[in-house]
């Protein structure tokens, strides 16, 4: 499972970037998902020890969460966009979109790693 944080701290992270280069660096709030990449990127590298995965993987699905909370106001607007309607920052809108899904996705991936874990333990 670290790996798999460490790939979606990328994903994020290189999100960020596109967004940031992408305003011509107009909008400083572009690198909101480079954070919290930046965030899963470390709790990664971190998990990868295994005295300090149990912790780090359950920080790093707290932040997962709150990148999904965060962002999920974008799947509100994202029909909209996508029907050519006029939206106020549409880029933003599809950013945050996309965080939202690649946030809920790792979350769920989470979910399922726990709950194998679990029940490893158990017939162990």
């Amino acid at each position: 499972m670290a790996n798999i944080t460490i790939i979606f701290g990328i994903l994020l992270i290189l999100l960020g970037l596109g967004g940031w280069f992408g305003s011509g660096g107009a909008s400083i709030t572009a690198l909101i998902p480079a954070a919290f990449g930046i965030v899963l990127l470390i709790l990664g590298v971190i998990a990868r020890n295994e005295k300090a995965r149990k912790h780090a993987m359950h920080v790093a699905v707290i932040v997962g969460l709150l990148g999904f909370f965060g962002s999920a106001s974008g799947l509100v607007s994202l029909p909209a966009v996508i029907s050519g309607e006029s939206v106020a920052r549409p880029a933003a809108v599809i950013a945050k979109s996309i965080m939202a899904v690649l946030s809920l996705l790792y979350v769920a991936r989470c979910v399922k790693s726990f709950i194998d874990a679990r029940r490893n333990r158990a017939t162990a």
